[in-house]
């Protein structure tokens, strides 16, 4: 998949885990940690809300595109 998740970098830049991001936007981790690793295959623009404003950014800042295949 040519779209990349930056879950990881903005977690890490706001000092925060993914268990407390999960709590905060009311996701199961697991569903989380499948999203993080670019798995998932959809993404809700309700839990792409949510992840947003807990991590105070921008779509384009937790996910990106990227010609290159996998």
């Amino acid at each position: 998949m040519a779209v990349r998740i930056h879950l990881d970098e903005l977690l890490l830049a706001r000092r925060m885990s993914l268990a407390e991001l999960a709590d905060r936007v009311g996701v199961a981790a697991t569903d989380l940690a499948i999203l993080r690793d670019g798995e998932a295959r959809a993404l809700r623009f309700s839990t792409l809300d949510a992840l947003c404003r807990e991590l105070q950014c921008a779509p384009g800042e937790l996910l990106s595109w990227t010609a290159e295949p996998d």
